[in-house]
């Protein structure tokens, strides 16, 4: 068996399918059309002839896409994962008692990526959600590499040795991670060879610059897998590959983009690393048994004040006005720290002998065309991550990491009142709110009768994820799921799903109070 099989042994043996190499044409969730201001978190792509605006009238077309119960809980669980930690003599050594996740998509095809895995040469769980933009190939290279660079950087200085003498006497290596993917996690086949090598050379790296007996710092390592990883889709697109296919690839992968949240966690070390707007939250429970949201990353967008500092801060003072243009950089891209994206990070010059020396299908993408304006001292942008460390305790109960598509419906706190009751089964007591809104008598009584049919359908959904994008796509203006609202949603056609909400990508991993009590 060849080396690269073995160390990716555990991945399904599917390709891409066959949408997921064309370029993604809908890869507007992070970039603004260049001549005007978006209107919103999700604006028109700024490739397109025709500019839509978010008040776009579909009521007529709404009306005429009714769902079954039946065809919505098919379309909502059509992605749904779940993972349960195995127990080993009757007691489950592990702070994770295990996961659920699940994606629905708004872009054909799907541009978010979630990623799952046990480190088998070290201890620790990684999870991980990216969401793409300008194209969903960022996003797939790092659910299937980024991971590995993470397990790598943490094996001590002998084991790296060890996987090197295998790979040179043409011994079997041992596996690095174990998957769990469901199948439509797709898997690029052809890249394996290209991946295994630069993952390799990585490798031979970290031994050069470790000592015997070292330790790795799972901080440093977190960091150092990014960048690593960013930089080799760099250099990989400016080599190019003897393989037209392989060619065409690495640059659809450098020059679309991808922010990425990421959890390691081993025993009750909780680290986070975050590149990006997608967002992991921790669910604690208190002790009268209601759930607050305690927020483990930052948002890398012009909301956050540090991150509109750090930019400004990083050029010159003659650029204050345009690095940073209607919250975006260069008031093109939404995010302020994110995976590939070349347009941002390389020379005008680089880009122009890159893109004359590619594959003539690279020119047909419209995206490759533009120099960002105002563009005078790249680079830009940044795939370095904000590490965050949390120590788990018993009332930490779960986490949910999502893509921006699940927080920009939900609140953090509305997001874990509705898990932490999915999960324990409580449902809330709480006064029956109706906002702002006037009711009628009649209404006021179908929201009670909805609330008591709540109670018993609250387990209707087997994955919590998917319990959660329900609510995130039909809540109505009560805080209740609508049926109605619901089914129109869902089957809005492509061209005016993204127009109403992004992709939506949620892990939501359980912790094992005792055990993390017994490890504190």
């Amino acid at each position: 068996m060849p080396v690269t099989s073995q160390l990716f042994r555990g991945l399904p043996r599917t390709k891409v399918l066959a949408s997921g190499l064309l370029p993604c044409q809908h890869h507007q969730s992070h970039l603004a059309p260049i001549t005007q201001r978006p209107a919103s978190r999700r604006p028109s792509c700024m490739w397109q002839s025709h500019q839509h605006s978010r008040s776009y009238q579909t009521t007529s077309v709404l009306r005429s896409y009714i769902l079954s119960p039946p065809q919505v809980n098919s379309i909502l669980k059509a992605n749904e994962y779940s993972f349960k930690v195995p127990e080993f003599d009757g007691k489950n050594v592990s702070a994770v008692m295990g996961f659920e996740s699940n994606q629905l998509p708004a872009n054909a095809p799907i541009e978010d990526r979630r990623s799952a895995a046990t480190c088998l040469q070290t201890r620790g769980m990684l999870l991980g959600v990216f969401d793409g933009h300008a194209g969903c190939a960022c996003a797939q290279a790092l659910s299937e590499r980024l991971f590995y660079y993470i397990a790598v950087s943490l094996l001590p200085h002998d084991t790296l040795c060890e996987l090197e003498a295998a790979v040179e006497g043409g011994r079997a290596l041992s596996p690095i991670l174990q998957w769990h993917k469901h199948p439509n996690d797709y898997y690029s086949k052809e890249a394996q060879t290209l991946y295994f090598n630069s993952l390799r050379t990585y490798w031979q790296e970290l031994i050069d610059l470790t000592s015997p007996g070292e330790v790795p710092d799972t901080r440093e390592a977190l960091l150092n897998a990014f960048k690593r990883l960013d930089n080799d889709i760099s250099l990989e697109a400016q080599v190019g590959d003897p393989n037209a296919f392989l060619h065409y690839w690495v640059l659809r992968v450098a020059f679309s983009g991808a922010t990425a949240c990421v959890a390691h966690i081993d025993g009750s070390d909780l680290y986070i690393a975050n590149a990006g707007d997608a967002r992991a939250v921790l669910g604690v429970q208190e002790e009268d048994g209601s759930f607050s949201a305690h927020t483990l990353s930052n948002d890398h967008s012009a909301q956050n004040d540090e991150e509109v500092a750090r930019i400004r801060g990083e050029h010159p003072p003659s650029e204050r006005k345009t690095v940073i243009r209607q919250d975006r950089l260069l008031g093109l891209l939404m995010p302020f720290r994110a995976f590939g994206d070349v347009k941002f990070k390389w020379s005008i010059e680089l880009q122009k002998r890159v893109l004359e020396s590619g594959p003539d299908q690279l020119h047909e993408n419209e995206h490759t065309k533009f120099i960002p304006p105002n563009y005078h001292t790249p680079p830009y942008l940044t795939a370095e991550p904000e590490i965050t460390y949390h120590k788990l305790r018993p009332q930490d109960r779960f986490m949910v990491i999502g893509s921006d598509g699940l927080w920009e419906t939900l609140h953090r706190q509305e997001v874990v009142r509705i898990v932490g009751e999915y999960l324990t089964g409580m449902q809330q007591r709480q006064p029956l709110k109706v906002g702002g809104y006037r009711v009628t008598l009649g209404q006021m009584q179908g929201l009670l009768e909805e609330r008591k049919a709540r109670v018993s359908s609250a387990f209707e959904d087997q994955n919590s994820a998917t319990h959660l994008m329900r609510h995130a796509v039909g809540n109505n203006e009560f805080g209740t799921v609508d049926h109605e609202r619901l089914s129109k949603m869902l089957s809005l056609p492509e061209e005016l799903a993204r127009m109403y909400r992004d992709d939506i990508t949620i892990i939501i991993s359980q912790f094992n109070p005792h055990v993390i009590g017994a490890q504190r």
